[in-house]
């Protein structure tokens, strides 16, 4: 619940000792139900510890600013408890109130009503910090349409020859002319942002076989693409663009240029 809330196995585990800390001192009367307690405890904990961040940044942690370290605690956690990650980046962006509303109720079945006691609010108000969370994280694909196509398949069958660093497969799913765009801030420096014909870009996208393989499918702007988010921390979004059944174009961009990353229906 505690990693569900923040995010941050370090930060998780912190809360879950605060919480602990403060059990100890509790009177008897108050620990008639300890399972109840501890959950308004440690969500009490958690929603201040959200609530900090919130005044200290207006914009999501992104990956390249957790340190390294924490970082890899929190892939490994994502991938031990099977957490989703997209999950993760989406409730990133939420909140606090409508963060904790949405784990409570949603994924632990807590009752509206002690979720409220918990906000110091009405169960009203925290079933509509619930449902705005839930339109957030669930919010369909809009029906506009876009003329640039994607075959899914193909893309999907590209990421997993890219995750393993095998260049004949990806050289065998790209056009010719395939070319690569990334963001200059994704990159080292002298490295060109522009790189074209299919084994050249294959062989460029094998040294970032782990970035990839820390990706998930998102709506990213209404669009399917693929998000970077190693430990469930945002770092970038992949758009890739087919032509005739091939990856005909690959655009790798920060992902404070979008403005909106909602989960695919699939998986809301």
């Amino acid at each position: 619940m505690a990693f569900r809330l923040l995010g941050s196995i370090h930060d998780a585990e912190d809360a879950v000792q605060s919480t602990w800390i403060k059990a100890s001192t509790a009177e008897a009367e108050e620990l008639r139900n300890p399972a109840a307690w501890l959950t308004t405890v440690l969500t009490r904990v958690c929603l201040d510890q959200l609530r900090m961040r919130n005044r200290r940044r207006e914009e999501p942690l992104l990956a390249d600013m957790v340190p390294a370290e924490a970082l890899a605690a929190d892939e490994r956690y994502l991938t031990r408890e099977n957490v989703s990650r997209a999950l993760m980046v989406v409730l990133d962006l939420l909140t606090p109130s409508q963060r904790v509303a949405y784990v409570l109720h949603d994924l632990f079945d807590v009752p509206f009503r002690e979720v409220a006691q918990t906000l110091d609010t009405s169960p009203g108000n925290a079933k509509k910090h619930a449902s705005r969370a839930r339109k957030r994280i669930e919010q369909p694909e809009p029906a506009s349409t876009t003329a640039m196509t994607v075959d899914s398949a193909v893309v999907d069958a590209f990421l997993a020859a890219a995750a393993g660093g095998d260049i004949d497969r990806m050289v065998a799913l790209m056009t010719d002319d395939c070319a690569r765009v990334v963001d200059t801030a994704l990159i080292p420096p002298d490295t060109p942002t522009l790189v074209t014909g299919a084994r050249t870009v294959a062989e460029e996208t094998k040294l970032f076989a782990d970035r990839i393989r820390a990706s998930t499918s998102m709506l990213v702007n209404g669009r399917a693409m693929h998000v970077i988010a190693p430990g469930g921390h945002i770092l970038a979004v992949i758009d890739i663009t087919t032509r005739d059944g091939r990856i005909a174009r690959i655009d790798v961009t920060r992902a404070s240029m979008h403005s909106e990353l909602v989960l695919p229906s699939a998986m809301s």
